[in-house]
C-alpha cells in the first residue's frame, strides 16, 4: 500500500497546473505536491498518477514518492482565493501527494545530458500508457540533482475515460512526434526489449492494488471494484505483449519542430490578404 499521511498545513497553490495542485506539509515531516480529488479531472487523473507512476518506478524510472494524503480543508482556512477554497472543500478526505523536490527545475531541451537508453525508457512508458502530455511545450519532467524525474502522469491511461471503447485503442500506435525527449535519439527498441517482458499481470496487479477502492467504485459497466482493477491489468498486459504494433519510431528534434512551426506560419500567411502578409503568426511565436 501507499504510505498514508495527514495534511497539517496548506502552504501554497501551484497555479501553473490546470488542476491547481498545492504544496502541503504533512505529519510525517514531509512536504508534498498534492493533487486533489475535487479538481476537474477527478479520480481518473489520480488513478493514472498512481498506476503510471508506480509502474514507472518498478521499471527503474525516477518518480517522486507517492503517498495518500488525508486532507482537512480547515488546514487551508488562510487561503484567500475563493475558487481554490471551493476546490479544497470539495477535496476533503483522501487525496494524492507526490514528494516535493526542493530546488528542482522544469526540464528544457539541452539542460542536461539524457542518454538514448534513458530517453527510450521514458518514451516507452509513455507509449505503453498512452501519455499524451509529455511534449516539448509541456514536458512534465523535472531536473533534480542533475537527474531526470517524471511528474504529472495523470494524462496517461486515456482509455479508462471510456471503457466501452478501450479495446479499440489496445494496439493503437503512439503518435507523439513532439515528445519532450524526441531530440535525444531515444532507443525505444532497446527499451521495449528490456521492459516489455517485465510488464506481467502479476506486476500490474501489484501496482493497481495501490489505488484506493473509493477511486474505482461505481465505474459504469463494472459490477465490482475488483473487476475494474482486472480491466486495467488486462489492458496494460495485452498492450505490453503487443508492443510491436504501437512502438514509436519517428521523432522530431526541437530544431525540426521549430522549423515545422515556421513553415506552418508561412503557409498560413500565404493565404492572408496582402495587408496581413507581414503580421507575425501567433502560433509560430508560441511554438518557439
Amino acid at each position: 500500500m501507499l504510505n498514508e499521511v495527514r495534511a497539517l498545513r496548506y502552504v501554497d497553490p501551484l497555479r501553473a497546473g490546470g488542476s491547481v495542485p498545492g504544496i502541503v506539509e504533512a505529519d510525517d515531516l514531509g512536504t508534498y505536491v498534492v493533487k486533489f480529488t475535487g479538481a476537474a479531472q477527478g479520480h481518473k487523473a489520480l488513478i493514472a498518477e498512481v498506476v503510471v507512476g508506480e509502474l514507472g518506478r518498478r521499471l527503474g524510472l525516477r518518480v517522486p514518492e507517492l503517498v495518500l494524503v488525508d486532507f482537512d480543508p480547515g488546514v487551508a482556512a488562510h487561503e484567500p482565493d475563493q475558487e481554490i477554497q471551493d476546490l479544497l472543500r470539495a477535496s476533503a478526505g483522501v487525496n494524492l501527494g507526490m514528494d516535493y523536490l526542493p530546488g528542482s527545475r522544469d526540464f528544457k531541451a539541452g539542460m542536461i545530458e539524457v542518454s538514448p537508453a534513458e530517453a527510450g525508457r521514458v518514451v516507452w512508458l509513455d507509449a505503453l500508457t498512452g501519455n499524451v502530455d509529455r511534449s516539448c511545450a509541456n514536458p512534465n519532467l523535472m531536473v533534480w540533482h542533475g537527474a531526470l524525474w517524471l511528474i504529472d502522469n495523470g494524462a496517461g491511461l486515456i482509455f479508462h475515460h471510456r471503457w466501452s471503447g478501450a479495446h479499440a485503442s489496445l494496439l493503437k500506435a503512439y503518435d507523439l512526434r513532439d515528445h519532450a525527449l524526441g531530440g535525444y535519439a531515444p532507443d525505444v527498441a532497446a527499451a521495449d526489449a528490456e521492459l516489455a517482458p517485465q510488464v506481467t499481470a502479476e506486476l500490474l496487479r501489484e501496482v493497481v492494488a495501490l489505488v484506493p477502492d473509493a477511486w474505482l467504485a461505481d465505474e459504469p459497466g463494472f459490477d465490482s471494484v475488483e473487476h475494474v482493477r482486472e480491466a486495467y491489468v488486462h489492458h496494460l498486459a495485452a498492450r505490453a505483449a503487443g508492443s510491436a504494433h504501437w512502438l514509436p519510431a519517428d521523432f522530431s528534434s526541437p530544431a525540426q519542430l521549430k522549423a515545422e512551426a515556421a513553415e506552418r506560419a508561412a503557409a498560413t500567411r500565404a493565404g492572408r490578404p496582402a495587408w496581413l502578409q507581414h503580421v507575425p503568426d501567433r502560433t509560430a511565436r508560441r511554438s518557439g
